[in-house]
């Protein structure tokens, strides 16, 4: 049987360890650095890094230095948009991975620098070779993966999501509005984590198409679960706020379905997910787990 908490365990101390390495090797010591690893060694879930490594198992790929410094740099991009979400002129949250916001623990201003630094940091990352064998193939690969993560972080999908999830504040949106929001808030990056995984791992068509439909919907899960925690969630256990959606009168997919059938919408979203790798064998069993994890997880 699976062991999904040995491998999660095994493989976010090989994330941790490979981010510690990185803001080491590519930042000074001071103010600014201080802020850039307080938020991003924080007790995160790393999704998206043991995405990107899963799915690139998943094809039979084997774990070396480009997949790690790709999962890694998709860390650091998420980790400074948690930052700006947290500013007051956000969410203006006090509280993220059990102790307080980046803005809070410093400044506003060091928050948002520690922010730009971290997305600016992960380019450098993700630009820079470390492999000393690679071909045409593998530097055309590489820009394709740069040109998807840029195009899920920016204004095509994370932070296209962002500001619509802002201006879509005190309204009521139907279940298809919602689902464009987050899938491009949330599941934007979570696809691109998947997509560029394989990519390393020199996956065919049909298989970078299936682990992109497994992401579509396990990014949308993954968002429904949070609307569901944010209301039923213990505070203690997520190590931020709940109730937060409604403070901001946000419309979620409760708040127009109910949570049970909210509940069971997420559960479609798996099923939908599990059934797009159905023909990967025992390499994508970390996949499998990681998608019922989502939907059962407590933070």
């Amino acid at each position: 049987m699976f062991d999904l908490k040995k491998y999660l365990d095994d493989k976010i101390k090989t994330v941790n360890f490979t981010l510690e390495n990185i803001l080491i090797s590519s930042s000074d010591s001071g103010r600014l650095t201080d802020a850039m690893s307080y938020s991003l060694m924080g007790a995160g879930k790393r999704l998206r890094p043991v995405l990107c490594i899963a799915s690139a198992q998943a094809v039979g790929s084997k774990i070396n230095d480009d997949l790690l410094n790709t999962a890694c740099a998709i860390e650091m991009i998420h980790t400074y948009s948690l930052i700006h979400d947290d500013l007051p002129a956000m969410d203006n949250d006090k509280y993220r991975r059990g102790k307080l916001t980046c803005h809070m623990a410093f400044d506003e201003a060091t928050a948002i620098l520690a922010g730009d630094a971290l997305l600016t940091l992960a380019f450098e990352i993700l630009s820079s070779c470390k492999s000393q064998s690679y071909d045409k193939t593998d530097l055309e690969n590489r820009l394709i993966i740069i040109k998807k993560i840029s195009e899920a972080s920016g204004c095509k999908g994370m932070i296209y999501g962002q500001m619509n999830d802002i201006l879509a504040e005190g309204k009521e949106l139907e279940l298809q509005e919602i689902e464009k929001i987050h899938a491009a808030k949330t599941g934007a990056l979570i696809k691109a984590s998947v997509v560029s995984g394989a990519i390393i791992a020199k996956a065919n068509k049909s298989q970078i198409k299936a682990l992109y439909n497994y992401a579509h919907n396990t990014g949308l899960a993954f968002q429904v679960t949070d609307d569901i925690l944010n209301i039923t969630g213990d505070p203690e256990i997520m190590g931020k706020a709940t109730g937060t959606d409604n403070i901001c009168n946000k419309s979620t997919y409760p708040l127009l379905l109910g949570i049970e059938s909210a509940k069971k919408l997420s559960n479609t979203f798996i099923d939908n997910a599990l059934c797009s790798i159905n023909d990967f064998g025992e390499n994508a069993q970390p996949l499998r787990a990681i998608a019922k994890y989502v939907i059962n997880r407590k933070k």
